[in-house]
């Protein structure tokens, strides 16, 4: 096709890849994204440059890993984006609901801005008065949070699950679907659109509406196996993770050491609940762009920014880059221009969307790009994916034991390096695919140990060349001769 499509680009918070029914997830009922799964391309194997929002989001917009960027951890400054390139092409840009800038409601880009951020709270005193509040306030509400949460009598046992008992329309992913809804109703473009739409969802408080709660909580549903063993294996920061999450309730989740298989089952049931929620919301944009003529030649995306332990491993939430949390669904759906209905396995990384859409819209990415084009696999021609896989932390908000950690990842093997320490892990992810059994001082495993090791100071290496030019210097001329 010659016409530049449309790109629609749909970003949940927080959703493990095992939460779609087609991918595998029979406990869930997704119809929408099983539909876009059915006529698309799945990745199967994604995996995010940082387990946490604010630097993955910055290196997926920016196509750097976080080292080369420069944003580690949330709550870090950044703003500019490749986005800005499609609108120089030509494109009209728009955001609708979250996309964690720092400053939040910086233009990043767009042409159009609708900014949603968390669900809870008010960011601990940096004030942000977001479209979401706005519409609450204009109805003489404020969205549930923190502050209320606490005063219930079973705050410390629901491990942040919390059903919204606010209007159902003024949910917060609810409220960024109706948003895109109104928006692709009443804006006529005579030019190609870049929309991205931010779900605030299914991160906590995990907040569905009482009916879809309920249902879930009919279901059986996979909960967390965590043994005495394997707890015993994390590494310190890991262990005083757990510890400060009991002590500091971030996102309105006050965590439990030992939580109960119904404290447990009623978490994920609402984070089930969350993601069919959005699911629903996700047809309904899809409806939308039919109706407005633009689902023809739309290319729609739907991914997330990480996972959620959701308790694996006696863990709440992310920062740690196990699995849950580092491997992402990943969707590209446009069946006039891609064989729909493929599962790519190859490894790939988030970030890798910069450049593919910038191919879309006839832009060639910059050659410092570390993110690699996934339009090969697209296309159907030959694509070998990466050899490795890379995932870096700084020390954040509950990540309180580690300065920066790394995480490198085969085909075969996981290697989680702490800078300066000692200790680490190690996993065989032929034999112990969920992680379980950390081999890091196993002397059988040495030598794989070393091979990642050095695998990941040459991805430093390889890095620091490639990407040398991307930060401007300052260079002080020489002094003319007298």
């Amino acid at each position: 096709m010659s016409a530049k499509p449309d790109i629609v680009m749909i970003v949940t918070d927080q959703q493990r890849y095992d939460t779609i029914r087609s991918l595998g997830a029979s406990h869930m009922d997704t119809p929408n994204l099983d539909r876009l799964a059915e006529r698309g391309v799945t990745f199967s194997n994604c995996h995010v440059t940082a387990p946490s929002c604010v630097p993955c989001r910055a290196s997926l917009f920016t196509g750097y890993y976080p080292h080369t960027n420069g944003v580690l951890a949330n709550g870090q400054e950044w703003s500019k984006t490749w986005v800005s390139k499609l609108r120089d092409a030509g494109y009209h840009t728009v955001n609708i609901g979250k996309m964690h800038t720092i400053p939040y409601d910086a233009p990043a880009g767009f042409d159009e801005r609708y900014v949603v951020e968390n669900k809870d709270r008010y960011y601990e005193g940096r004030w942000f008065f977001d479209e979401w509040d706005k519409a609450l306030a204009a109805q003489g509400l404020k969205k549930q949070q923190r502050e209320e949460y606490r005063k219930r009598d079973d705050y410390r046992t629901s491990l942040g699950a919390f059903t919204w008992d606010l209007p159902a329309h003024l949910q917060s992913d609810n409220f960024v679907g109706g948003m895109t809804r109104w928006w692709l109703e009443t804006k006529p473009l005579d030019k190609p659109l870049f929309l991205v739409v931010g779900f605030p969802g299914p991160h906590p408080p995990y907040d569905p509406t009482p009916d879809y709660a309920e249902k879930y909580m009919k279901r059986d549903v996979p909960l967390p196996e965590v043994s005495d063993a394997e707890l015993e294996q994390l590494p310190p920061p890991f262990v005083e993770k757990r510890h400060h999450d009991v002590e500091v309730d971030h996102d309105s989740v006050a965590w439990d050491l030992q939580p109960t298989r119904d404290q447990l089952h009623r978490m994920r049931a609402y984070y089930y609940a969350n993601v069919e929620m959005i699911d629903r919301e996700v047809g309904e944009i899809l409806n939308a762009l039919e109706a407005a003529g633009r689902l023809g030649n739309a290319i729609i995306i739907f991914t997330s920014d990480h996972g959620d332990c959701l308790g694996d491993h006696g863990l709440s939430q992310k920062w740690a880059p196990y699995e849950e949390v580092t491997r992402v669904p990943l969707i590209i759906s446009a069946p006039q221009r891609f064989e729909g209905g493929r599962d790519v396995d190859e490894l790939v990384q988030l970030f890798d969307l910069g450049p593919t859409i910038l191919e879309w819209a006839g832009i060639e990415p910059d050659e410092s790009f570390e993110a690699e084009s996934l339009n090969p696999a697209l296309e159907g021609k030959p694509f070998e994916g990466r050899t490795h896989v890379y995932c870096e932390q700084g020390k954040d908000v509950n990540l309180t034991g580690a300065e920066y950690l790394t995480m490198v990842r085969s085909r075969s093997h996981k290697l989680v390096h702490f800078a300066g320490k000692e200790f680490g892990q190690l996993f065989d992810l032929d034999a112990d695919p969920k992680e379980k059994r950390n081999l890091w001082d196993d002397p059988a495993y040495a030598a794989v140990k070393q091979e990642l090791k050095e695998q990941m100071l040459e991805w430093y290496v390889q890095s620091t060349l490639r990407t040398k030019n991307v930060r401007k210097r300052t260079v002080v001329p020489l002094a003319e001769p007298a």
